[in-house]
Parts: C-alpha cells; sequence; structure tokens
C-alpha cells in the first residue's frame, strides 16, 4: 500500500534535514507577518529565479525567466492573488555552477521569498534542495535527475518527468516502432547526462537490447572525436545523445562530421532551438526526441501561450518557456487555494493540485513529480514536429 504523503514527511523529512545547518534569518520566516509576503500580510508575493543567465545554459535561463514573467504578469493583470496582492519576480544567476547556486539559494532563503523556480540544470537544483527545504520555502525545478525526487524533500516539484519517463518512453520507440535494434550511447557524467544514461541503459536492457558502445564524457568537453569513432565502428542504428543541449548539438555535429549515419535520439534538450543551431540544421535532421511539449500548434492553449509569448517578447517560445509558465501556474494556483499562505503550507497546497498545463495533466505524487508522461517528436526542416502527424 502506497504510504500517505503525511506519514512520509514525518518519516524521510528529518532525514533529509539532518545536519543541515540552520539558517540564520533576521526576519520572519516565509509567509509570516514581518516578511510582508505570506499569510496574513498586504505586500507584494515575492517569488525568485534562481538560473543560468550566463554561460552555455543561458538559454534554458532565458526561457524560463520569460515563462515565469508571463505568467506572473497576465496574473497580476487579474488583480494579483488573494484579494489584490501583486507578485514580483527576482532572477538571479546561477551560471549552471552548483556551488554558485547553493549560494544564491542562501541568499534568498533570508530574503522572504514565498517561492523559487530553478533551475534548469538538475546538478544546480539538487545542491539547492536542502537549504530550500531547510528555510521552507517550496521551489519547482525543470532539472530531469531521477536523483531529484529522491531527496525527500516535501518542498522540491518538478516541472516535467523524470529520465525514467522520458527514456521509457524514447527506448520503446526507437526499439519497438522503429524496429532499431543498433543501439550507441554517449552521454556526460553530469547530474543529468548520468539520469539519462541510467534511464535509457535499463530502459534499452528491459527491450533486450543492449548497446553496441556506451561512451561517457564530461560537461564541458568540446572534442569527441575519440568516443564517436568508436561508436562509428560499431555501425549503429540509433545514436542516444545525454547531455545538455550545446554539448548535444556539439556530438550531433562531429558525429555527421566523422562520417555517423545513425539517427540520432534524445530527450528534450534534442527539440531545443539551441541544439539544432548548434549542430546544424543538417546534422540535426531527423533527430528523434521524447518530451512532454513538442510544439506550439498542439491545441488551443499552447497556441494561445505561443501568442500572449511572442507578442512579449518577440519570439516563439519553446518547452523550457513552457515548462516555467505550467509551474508558475501552479504555484498561482495553489496561492490562491490556500490563500496565500507559504511556507509548508503552500508546500501542501501544491501537493494537493491537480492542473491541465500546456504539457498535459499535472497530478503530483509524494516525491514532487507532477507529469508523468512525454511525447515523441522528430526534427524537420529546423523544427520539431510529432512523429505521428
Amino acid at each position: 500500500m502506497t504510504m500517505s504523503f503525511a506519514t512520509r514527511r514525518r518519516i524521510a523529512g528529518g532525514a533529509l534535514l539532518a545536519g543541515v545547518t540552520l539558517l540564520a534569518t533576521a526576519c520572519s520566516a516565509p509567509g509570516g507577518s514581518g516578511s510582508g509576503n505570506g499569510g496574513g500580510g498586504s505586500g507584494p508575493v515575492k517569488f525568485a529565479l534562481i538560473d543560468a543567465q550566463s554561460g552555455q545554459y543561458s538559454d534554458l535561463g532565458h526561457w524560463e525567466h520569460d515563462g515565469v514573467q508571463l505568467a506572473v504578469d497576465e496574473q497580476n493583470a487579474k488583480g494579483g492573488v488573494c484579494d489584490g496582492r501583486k507578485m514580483t519576480l527576482t532572477q538571479f544567476d546561477d551560471q549552471g555552477d552548483p556551488t554558485t547556486g547553493t549560494t544564491l539559494a542562501q541568499k534568498v532563503a533570508t530574503g522572504g521569498y514565498m517561492a523559487v523556480f530553478g533551475s534548469a540544470n538538475s546538478g544546480v537544483s539538487l545542491a539547492m534542495a536542502p537549504i530550500l527545504t531547510q528555510a521552507q520555502i517550496p521551489f519547482i525545478t525543470s532539472g530531469q535527475s531521477p536523483k531529484l525526487p529522491e531527496t525527500g524533500s516535501d518542498y522540491l516539484f518538478m516541472n516535467s518527468p523524470t529520465s525514467t519517463t522520458f527514456d521509457d518512453t524514447l527506448a520503446k520507440y526507437v526499439v519497438t516502432s522503429k524496429g532499431m535494434k543498433s543501439v550507441a550511447m554517449i552521454t556526460n557524467n553530469g547530474a543529468y547526462g548520468t539520469g539519462e544514461h541510467d534511464a535509457f541503459l535499463a530502459a534499452l536492457k528491459n527491450l533486450g537490447v543492449t548497446p553496441t558502445d556506451d561512451e561517457v564524457v564530461t560537461p564541458d568537453q568540446k572534442d569527441f572525436s575519440a568516443a564517436l569513432t568508436k561508436i562509428r565502428q560499431g555501425n549503429p542504428q540509433a545514436l542516444f545523445i545525454g547531455a545538455e543541449e550545446v554539448e548535444s548539438g556539439l556530438i550531433a555535429k562531429q558525429a555527421r562530421t566523422l562520417g555517423l549515419t545513425a539517427t540520432i535520439v534524445g530527450g528534450a534538450p534534442i527539440g531545443t532551438p539551441t541544439y539544432i543551431s548548434t549542430a546544424g540544421a543538417q546534422a540535426a535532421e531527423g533527430s528523434i526526441v521524447s518530451s512532454p511539449y513538442l510544439s506550439n500548434d498542439v491545441n488551443a492553449k499552447t497556441t494561445a501561450f505561443a501568442a500572449a509569448y511572442q507578442k512579449k517578447f518577440g519570439q516563439a517560445p519553446e518547452a523550457h518557456g513552457a515548462k516555467a509558465y505550467d509551474g508558475a501556474k501552479i504555484f498561482i494556483k495553489a496561492l490562491q487555494n490556500d490563500k496565500c499562505a507559504s511556507g509548508k503550507k503552500l508546500a501542501d497546497a501544491i501537493h494537493n493540485i491537480t492542473y491541465d498545463g500546456l504539457q498535459g495533466h499535472f497530478d503530483f505524487d509524494e516525491k514532487g513529480v507532477g507529469l508523468h508522461q512525454t511525447q515523441i517528436g522528430v526534427v524537420k526542416d529546423g523544427k520539431v514536429v510529432s512523429a505521428t502527424s
């Protein structure tokens, strides 16, 4: 029988927080009357976004900021939350670095913020988790590492599935639907890449497939010729890339330069403009992606979101903007439902949320995972289209 949320909190919450140094706070806890941002207050509801605004992950951070900002601005235009309280969003640049993320989380923890968005980088989110949990500040991440829900934090939420869901869906499509039994892997050993490696390898094994090659690189690597030369010798039908957007693009580009003709497959990074522009349109063509958000014209809701995003920011949105928008709408709904309570009460309200968003139906489990399905897309003429269209 599934353990109740309340029981799991009592068991896991103490284990997560044991040994974490108590944060010194000059102001009251988030939502206290002294902070002016939570239950019982009348001042603005303060949100923080901790994400990369510089470095190789900056595209993700910019997209996520815009997605959250759009949701906040739309709600403020409707009169705010909780009988007229406006929301504010302050962004912080984690540079895609866990150490920087830790420092920023400590800053935010004493700043009277109601909730935190970010980071898109799994390693940064994992580093921030103990600090934000200790401060009782709910936060939502678009990182996908399976280690995130295993932190045991009642304050961590995910606005996308874990790598396990992405890669189960992808492996079944590649092996079963497309009949590709010869598959090679190249992943990095960062938090995201490790999660992708383990999830896709497990999915292949469940389908009775052993990779022709399994190469591991570093997140900051630029030359992949040695690994790709080894992979080419096995002449695989498919090449799985488990790395972030820029690195995935570099790997795809170098693979084609070395004469690898395998179909490139991967998780959400493969479906982004950054991957396509880094790899080059020719190298990216035909890549297969697993993602909960493939395009802006899926239905009336995604079309309206895309139009509003385009009008406000002068460009079309993509998956990370959609993820962040969904996450912000979920937080806003929880605030409204619980009359702007903060901390533990806000976290409980989020756990109880069901929401039909841009990516699909959200129903949070006891580990903070709200979305449990992805779709398959293909890069065609520089854009991602549904594999079934």
